[in-house]
């Protein structure tokens, strides 16, 4: 393992994250311990190129998996997929809100290197992802992948914006950011359900929705390789589970009467116990998802990569990192990812390598066989020789940025500038909770990483006058 991993490794366990890191959660305590990650040695031999689920989950903490940590929440779907494959215990979403790390991972690139990437998140019609902007699915449809996307889409709003003009074949779900599961009124306030570019009648609990959706198309006799971004709204708000009609229907009345962000916030509402319920449900919704892909005989050349859109909210389980949705401490931006190919990476492994959301999109292109478009250099780099070939991740900074906050990675070191304009430096490897500000201490390499962070951002767009 090397020295960066070992630190990092230990400073979580420092951190009372045994269990998360270890990876000896309650549902599989007697299942063998993982391993270090190693590229499996051999010859790719000839399966062909391989289909692609990503699964997002929506504000998913870091350690609001059991296979993470999380004392009370019990998710053996995932658990298993992670025993399957890999599990990353550094992964970061591209930004700490919804449709900016969507931008990061659709574009691989910054999320302020497009107009609709600035907005944090995206609220109106005004904005969205440019149709002419290629994305992973425009890129892998190029190379002869069938594409859909099920779920929330939440990078643009008709009628300019929508995944069927971005490469997607197919769209099944919500545009906005956020809905009340049952009545699927939406965050502007009017009914978003969307089979295309046509409003979809279903009253049922969301997320059983996408699941029977996702089920059917895994389940297809597919005819050429497919990309499915699969994009579940649990475990955002409002907190309600397939036994709320009743309140969802409350929910829904107080959008009708103009309240629409209020009720959508539900802040006189959830609980822990709420909010275990929505992640044990997502969990099972994957289990389902996972075993129609079983059934269709497609599962040993299909790369599943499971992931949060940024860290979590009000009732997530995230020890031992500080911070939480909308800023860029670990808890905003640190997210559980999991990896699982049959064909091609061995199960029970763990990977404690930085990677971010940008990089998963450079490498299923490479994987699927298709090129990034020169007039849009991807700021992501491919894992694909890590996973694939034993080569060590490529050495680099992790970039964030959002209005008040400023954050780089490079290895260790972690560069943070605070809502108040208060510089700061952590060492990740021997602070994951980010307590120890040694930015006395070490000035010229805090002067080193806010410069680096200076000259990313002086090519990216600037924020509008606020």
């Amino acid at each position: 393992m090397p020295e960066m991993s070992r630190r990092v490794f230990g400073g979580l366990l420092g951190g009372g994250a045994v269990t998360a890191v270890a990876g000896t959660s309650a549902s599989a305590a007697s299942a063998p311990a993982e391993r270090p990650f190693r590229a499996r040695p051999g010859a790719p031999g000839r399966r062909g190129r391989p289909n692609v689920l990503f699964i997002l989950g929506d504000d998913l903490g870091w350690a609001d998996l059991s296979s993470y940590g999380a004392p009370h929440i019990r998710t053996p779907h995932l658990d298993r997929l992670a025993a399957q494959g890999v599990r990353f215990t550094q992964a970061y979403a591209g930004s700490a809100t919804c449709s900016p790390t969507r931008f990061s991972l659709y574009t691989g690139r910054y999320p302020g290197r497009t107009e609709g990437g600035l907005a944090e998140p995206l609220g109106d019609r005004s904005q969205g992802l440019d149709p002419d902007h290629p994305t992973l699915a425009s890129l892998l449809k190029g190379a002869g992948y069938a594409t859909a996307l099920i779920g929330k889409w939440h990078c643009g709003w008709l009628p300019d914006h929508s995944p069927t003009r971005s490469g997607w074949d197919e769209f099944f779900g919500n545009f906005g950011g956020a809905l009340e599961y049952f009545s699927k009124l939406g965050q502007l306030g009017d009914y978003d359900l969307y089979e295309g570019d046509a409003t979809y009648q279903d009253l049922r609990y969301y997320t059983t929705v996408l699941t029977e959706r996702a089920v059917e198309y895994v389940g297809r006799d597919h005819d050429r390789p497919w990309l499915l971004n699969l994009n579940y709204t649990t475990p955002h708000w409002p907190w309600l589970t397939e036994d709320d009609a009743g309140k969802g229907a409350e929910i829904a009345a107080e959008i009708r009467s103009g309240n629409v962000l209020g009720a959508l916030l539900h802040r006189d509402g959830g609980s822990v116990e709420k909010y275990q319920e929505m992640v044990e449900n997502l969990d099972a919704s994957v289990g389902e998802v996972l075993a129609a892909l079983r059934r269709s005989g497609q599962e040993e050349n299909t790369i599943v990569v499971f992931a949060s859109d940024n860290g979590g909210e009000r009732f997530s389980y995230q020890w031992p990192l500080s911070g939480g949705k909308s800023e860029l401490l670990e808890g905003g931006i640190r997210v559980p990812t999991l990896l699982r190919w049959p064909a091609r990476v061995d199960g029970r492994q763990v990977s404690h390598e930085p990677v971010y959301s940008p990089d998963w999109t450079a490498t299923l292109l490479e994987l699927g066989g298709a090129r990034p478009d020169p007039a849009y250099p991807l700021d992501g780099h491919s894992l694909a020789g890590y996973l694939l070939r034993g080569e060590e991740v490529p050495e680099r900074d992790l970039f964030w940025r959002v209005r008040g906050n400023r954050a780089l990675r490079r290895g260790d070191w972690k560069y943070y500038r605070d809502a108040d304009g208060g510089d700061h430096l952590y060492d990740l490897g021997a602070d994951a909770r980010e307590q120890a500000d040694l930015a006395a201490e070490r000035p010229r390499l805090l002067a080193e990483l806010r410069a680096a962070w200076e000259k990313v951002d002086g090519g990216l767009l600037p924020y509008p006058a606020a």
